[in-house]
């Protein structure tokens, strides 16, 4: 089968994207696929590049290297590709914009629609979904830049509702870019603003003390549930850093719950995923509190796929091998794509 990688992308989430695609096209042409890998420069500019040729630059300027300029025509397909596998993190590529192109070019992709990629990217949507569900979750407060700046003392009040330590994060960026933990009341100007850099709106979270666990799912209507399985910090906290430096993090799988918490994280993860209209595979990340409460944190539609990325290692955990795990990638989107050809619009 031909399949087209999408790797880079415009967001700051760039670099992570390539690590990705990497680990991506290595699997696939283990599973003997044939494999045309396109890199989305940082300029937007999508080119016939392969991300572990270490000579590429996928983040060249618009007008160098013109021949390899990948050139996108609607309804036409995406140079004959039979499926389309966006590995892109971030926004401009797992917000629902890619998704909608590759909808215009009328090709079979994985992952999640455009309804729920943007839906999933921005968490204070993400959230208020959930809680429309009455899925648990840690108290937040969202905050927009127009009110922090025309009315401060109000947003100062509603953070004292979530109480202290705080997390604030952009509200459509992953891989913890602009996040900042707050400790005391005075830090929280200083994490607002930095949060602004990257978004107009932002997230006031409690943080939440206990467990962290996460736990893969993919499939379409039926969702394929993981094993959970426990993240360990070598930081304060994880960030960056402990996502994907080696040896940042330790993946404990499974998880060391109880049975009841098993089910309630499985069972929460596969509802998640359907209330939010996904589609593929996802990454659904939890928190068990001091309390043994078992909170939804966030869904993942294009999780990471490195070396040290979980959504993989859960499932190998699980029985199902990273060729394999790819190989039904593929099958969903194909089988998504034709059951949705089959309806009038």
């Amino acid at each position: 089968m031909k399949v087209a990688v999408l790797a880079g992308g415009r967001s700051s989430e760039h670099v992570v994207s390539l690590e990705s695609a990497k680990s991506v096209l290595d699997g696939l042409e283990k599973g003997g696929h044939d494999c045309l890998p396109i890199v989305i420069g940082r300029d937007g500019v999508w080119r016939r590049q392969d991300p572990r040729d270490e000579t590429g630059n996928g983040g060249r300027s618009a007008g160098e290297a013109s021949d390899d300029r990948v050139v996108l025509d609607p309804a036409g397909g995406l140079l004959d590709a039979d499926v389309v596998f966006p590995v892109l993190h971030g926004p401009f590529g797992e917000d629902g914009t890619v998704q909608g192109l590759l909808e215009c070019l009328e090709v079979p992709y994985v992952g999640a629609g455009v309804l729920a990629s943007a839906t999933c990217m921005d968490k204070a949507t993400f959230k208020r979904l959930m809680a429309e569900r009455g899925l648990p979750q840690v108290r937040y407060a969202v905050v927009r830049e127009s009110e922090w700046k025309s009315d401060p003392d109000a947003v100062f009040e509603r953070s004292h509702g979530i109480h202290l330590p705080q997390f604030v994060k952009p509200a459509r960026l992953g891989s913890s870019f602009g996040i900042s933990k707050v400790m005391r009341e005075d830090e929280l100007s200083g994490a607002l603003k930095s949060a602004f850099r990257h978004d107009p709106c932002a997230l006031i979270e409690a943080a939440a003390v206990g467990m962290e666990v996460e736990c893969s799912v993919i499939g379409n209507d039926e969702p394929v549930v993981s094993e959970p399985g426990e993240v360990v910090t070598k930081g304060e906290w994880y960030d960056y850093e402990s996502k994907y430096s080696e040896g940042g993090m330790d993946l404990i799988v499974p998880a060391p719950i109880t049975p009841s918490q098993r089910e309630r994280i499985r069972r929460l993860a596969a509802e998640t995923f359907l209330a939010s209209s996904c589609a593929g595979l996802a990454r659904v990340d939890f928190f068990i509190t001091n309390e043994r409460q078992v909170l939804v944190n966030e869904l993942n539609t294009i999780p990471g796929f490195t070396s040290t990325s979980v959504f993989a290692k859960l499932f190998e955990a699980s029985g199902i091998e990273y060729v394999e795990l790819l190989e039904r990638l593929m099958g969903y989107a194909l089988d998504r794509y034709e059951r949705r050809r089959a309806h009038q619009f």
